[in-house]
């Protein structure tokens, strides 16, 4: 069972939840002394190139906001098939400097566009096999449609002006000699490969 499902059995029927929390002695309370509408929260873009195992987790925990009733998220991974190619694995590179700065842009247009609060781009380099992320989008905002277009956003622009390659390693027996000239790995730039 995924620890999203929830069985019935997992509950008594005559299990009665508590109106107020338990009171824990020895344990002072203090209220806030300013107001959560009160308190500015500086607007925040996350940007990470790594060669580590991306953290879906990590990036959402990133966008959390009191201010915000959504997160919305896009986790690209690699998957096992490429035009009926078996893939092991896909390898990324980038020029750093300028893809930086080119998901800065698109941060930027973003907060042009969406009413959002932060928004968290994280892109793996290196070597990602079968089922691991290669990219998380994180964005939240007060409202879902913010960040769910904000997101549709920004991996479609992501893949049409970030310089970002990839290779794909296929299994060397599910590809002609021709495409590959004996070899098993086939290089394209990151846009080229990832239109759907």
């Amino acid at each position: 069972m995924s620890s999203l499902e929830i069985s019935s059995s997992s509950f008594n029927q005559e299990t009665k939840l508590p109106l107020s929390p338990p009171l824990v002695e020895d344990s002072a309370f203090e209220p806030p002394g300013k107001d959560i509408n009160e308190v500015e929260e500086e607007s925040k873009d996350i940007i990470k190139f790594t060669s580590e195992q991306l953290s879906v987790d990590e990036v959402s925990q990133l966008v959390i906001s009191p201010f915000c009733g959504a997160i919305s998220l896009f986790v690209g991974t690699t998957r096992n098939n490429f035009e009926g190619k078996k893939v092991i694995s896909l390898e990324y590179e980038a020029y750093l400097p300028m893809a930086e700065n080119e998901v800065r842009k698109i941060c930027s247009d973003i907060r042009q566009k969406w009413p959002v609060k932060h928004v968290a781009v994280f892109h793996r380099l290196g070597l990602v096999p079968v089922s691991e992320a290669s990219i998380i989008i994180a964005v939240s905002s007060a409202h879902r449609t913010a960040s769910l277009e904000a997101v549709s956003y920004a991996i479609d622009t992501l893949k049409a002006k970030v310089p970002i390659w990839k290779k794909l390693y296929f299994n060397v027996r599910s590809i002609p000699d021709t495409l590959t000239g004996g070899g098993s790995a086939i290089s394209c730039p990151y846009d080229v490969l990832h239109q759907n």
